[in-house]
Parts: structure tokens; sequence; C-alpha cells
């Protein structure tokens, strides 16, 4: 069976990327004609359609759908066998695909994506911003950034770089702090409202270090999330204590719709990590990434 050609399989996927088969043939210096010609002999030869057709609009059937992902895979295989000859040298090119916290989005990472992009135009990005620990291998992620006990890497095929830590600080809204009081000492939590955040459905609990050791807080938890997003909100809408990164809170804390709880506390400090697999070499698109967040918020 004679092989499809690749050129086709670049043409369907810069019409998906596109929306029409006018830009995407135009993408690949093409007509719409011969665009819609390249697609049709591609779907022909799998014996399946891959593309939804109105005069409107067009849409991704369930094996168009496949077909595409699939497509990714194999430009990503290209990437990385130019990135194995170009080295440390090469230009960043590809789909650069993300995982990141929410809470750590708009903050954080968006900046840096707007410089990423601007700063290497043959690169796009794909972003996943969830709170939930990433699959990096399983879900075919180039890179995930971990926050404190999202941080962590047990899988022996990750390499985990710490790109910047960060103190947190206990806090709660006025309205809060009014009704219910403000606590004296790391004992009065116990009678307080904690926002805990939790991993796969552990809590995270608080500890802060006393008398030259570590104490855990006896926080009484009624609300839990799995987003650290979420916790800040709950905090700023008054329904209890959270403990949040200073990058989280620092916009808030001066402008005062938080305050700081026991600020003479002492606690762990939160690292900022990068995890991605570790294939030996690392492709310029990840590898300029990390530098970009080194440079932008990595300790100096």
């Amino acid at each position: 069976m004679p092989r499809t050609n690749l050129n086709d399989i670049l043409i369907f996927m810069a019409v998906v990327d596109a929306g029409s088969f006018i830009a995407g043939g135009q993408t690949m210096g093409l007509s719409r004609s011969a665009a819609g010609k390249a697609v049709t002999r591609l779907e022909e030869r799998l014996g399946a359609r891959l593309l939804n057709r109105t005069t409107r609009t067009l849409s991704l059937t369930d094996e168009g759908r496949v077909f595409y992902d699939q497509g990714l895979q194999i430009l990503a295989s290209v990437d990385e066998a130019e990135a194995s000859i170009a080295g440390r040298s090469g230009v960043p090119r590809g789909v650069l695909r993300l995982a990141a916290p929410d809470v750590f989005a708009p903050l954080v990472v968006l900046p840096l994506l707007e410089k990423y992009l601007r700063t290497w135009p043959d690169v796009q990005v794909e972003v996943s911003f969830t709170d939930r620990p990433a699959d990096i291998l399983e879900d075919g992620f180039d890179l995930a950034i971990g926050i404190g006990a999202m941080s962590s890497a047990a899988d022996s095929r990750l390499v985990t770089r710490v790109i910047t830590s960060d103190k947190s600080r206990l806090c709660a809204s006025p309205s809060y702090l009014t009704e219910r009081g403000i606590p004296l000492d790391i004992e009065d939590l116990a009678a307080h409202d904690c926002l805990f955040f939790t991993n796969r459905g552990q809590s995270q609990g608080w500890r802060f270090r006393s008398h030259g050791g570590w104490i855990k807080a006896q926080g009484h938890s009624r609300l839990r999330f799995d987003s650290g997003e979420a916790v800040r909100d709950a905090c700023m809408a008054g329904l209890g204590i959270a403990l949040l990164p200073d990058f989280v809170a620092a916009g808030d804390l001066a402008a005062g719709r938080l305050r700081q709880v026991l600020p003479d506390l002492e606690t762990d400090d939160t690292k900022i990590v990068a995890l991605y697999p570790d294939k030996g070499v690392l492709e310029p698109r990840v590898r300029c990434f990390i530098d970009l967040m080194i440079e932008e918020i990595g300790q100096g």
C-alpha cells in the first residue's frame, strides 16, 4: 500500500488550525481549491471523512480529531529529531504543550507567554491551566509548572528544576475577621474556618516553625478545594483563612482586600518548579521557555 502524501497531512492540519480552506491554503502557499483537493485525497486514502463541511464552517469529525492529534505527535517527533541534531543552538519551533496551575496563569504565565511568542514566532503553544497534577508523560506535555505540593515528581523519567521559591502568608478578608475575630496565636486557628488545598483528595495541612522545629496547625476545615484560584476567591469572599503564596496574595494585601493573619509565624517556602520528560536532549522550544522563566521570575 503506497504511503500517504505527507504534504496532504500538513495541508489538512493547516486548514484545521486556520478554520477554513482559504486561510489554510494561504498558510501553505496554495489556493482554496488546491487545499480542498489535498484534504479530499487524504480522506479517500484513509477511507474516512475528516472534516464536516458547510457553506460557513468547518468542523472535525471524530475520525478527523483522532487523525489531527496523531499529526501533532508526528510533528513533535520531527521537532525532537531536529533538536537531537541542533542541540542548544537550535531555533525554537513547533508546538509547546504546557501545563500550569490556574492560580499561576494570569499573574505569571500569561505575561511569560506574551514575551515568549513575540520572541519565537515559529512556536505555537497549547496550555492546560489546572491545579490537578498533570500526567506529563501520559498526556504528552512538554513541560509542566508545579507549585508547592504540586512541585514534586515521583516519576524517575521526569526532570525537576527549581525556578524560584516564594513565601506564603495566612490571609483573611476584613469581613471574615470582623465577624469571627482575629486569631492571636497558632492555637486560635482551631476555632476558625481554614481553607485547605487538596491534592488527589489529600488535604495539604499547614505547618509553621516554632522554637526551632515545625508544628502543624490544628485548623478547622469544612471547605477544601483542588484549585489554588478557588482557595483565594473563597478567602476573598470571607469564607475562611487561607495560606496563600506571596505572588497570589500580594496585590490583594496591598489593596486592603485581604489582611495578613499571624504575621510572625514562619512558613515553608513554596517552591515553583519546571517538570519535563528526561529525553537526554531538551528541545529548544522547552529550553527557551525554562530560560525565560528563570530570567523573569527566577532567583538571581
